[in-house]
C-alpha cells in the first residue's frame, strides 16, 4: 500500500508505543505533534479521533487509535516485515496483547490511583486482583524468551511497552522475569531509535 501513514502523537504520551511499532515496521510515516488539551481537542484532530487524544495513525482513508490496534494493523499491513503471528504463534500473541490491553492495564490504573477494590467485589472487575494480574504476566513473560515464542512480534512492542514503562515508574513490581524480558526487548534498535526519536521531541525546560 503506498498511502502516506500520519502519526499523531506527543513524545509524553502512549504515542512512544506506536513510535516504537512504526520504527520496528520500518516503512515511512510522517509525524504530526499535537499538544494536550488545545491542538488535540481541535476539530481537525478531532475528525481524526473524537476521543482527542494520541496516538493515531491515518493510512490513505483508514484511521487507526488504540495502541494494541495500531500494533495489530501495521504487522497485519505489512506481513513482510515479519512482525505478524504465524499460524502457531496466533493464539499466545492475541491472548497476551489483549490481556495487557485489558486486564493489565486496568489493575496498574485502578492501583495507580490509590484504589484497592473491596475483596467481596472482585468478581466485578474485569482485570480481578493486582496480584493475581501480576502473577498472570509474569507466566506471560517467562514461558519463551518472546510473548508468542520464539520469535519477536508486534505483541511483543505492546507487552513489552507495558512492562517498562511500569518498571520505570514503579506501577509494576520489579520481578526478575520482567526484568529479563524487558532487557531483551530494550537492546532492540527500532525501540532505541525511537526513544532518541520521542527524547528530542520533548520541549526543553525553561532555566530556572
Amino acid at each position: 500500500m503506498a498511502d502516506e501513514i500520519v502519526f499523531y502523537t506527543n513524545p509524553m504520551s502512549r504515542g512512544r508505543i506506536a513510535r516504537w511499532m512504526l520504527e520496528e515496521s520500518g516503512v515511512p510515516y510522517r509525524t504530526e505533534y499535537l499538544d494536550f488539551g488545545t491542538t488535540m481537542k481541535s476539530p481537525a484532530y478531532l475528525a481524526v479521533n473524537p476521543m482527542g487524544k494520541v496516538p493515531a495513525i491515518q493510512h490513505g482513508e483508514t484511521v487507526v487509535t488504540e495502541c494494541a490496534a495500531i500494533c495489530a494493523y501495521m504487522a497485519e499491513t505489512f506481513p513482510e516485515k515479519g512482525l505478524a503471528p504465524t499460524d502457531a504463534e496466533r493464539g499466545l500473541y492475541y491472548r497476551w496483547m489483549y490481556f495487557a490491553a485489558g486486564p493489565l492495564e486496568m489493575a496498574v490504573t485502578i492501583k495507580s490511583l490509590g484504589f484497592e477494590p473491596p475483596a467481596d467485589r472482585l468478581r466485578m472487575m474485569g482485570c480481578g486482583g493486582f496480584g493475581n494480574v501480576m502473577d498472570t504476566l509474569e507466566y506471560a513473560v517467562s514461558q519463551s524468551p518472546y510473548i508468542a515464542g520464539e520469535r519477536f512480534t508486534a505483541a511483543d512492542v505492546y507487552v513489552g511497552s507495558q512492562v517498562g514503562w511500569g518498571l520505570r515508574f514503579g506501577s509494576i513490581e520489579k520481578r526478575q522475569a520482567f526484568l529479563d524480558y524487558w532487557n531483551r526487548l530494550s537492546s532492540r534498535e527500532a525501540y532505541q531509535r525511537a526513544t532518541e526519536i520521542d527524547n528530542a521531541a520533548i520541549p526543553a525546560q525553561p532555566q530556572a
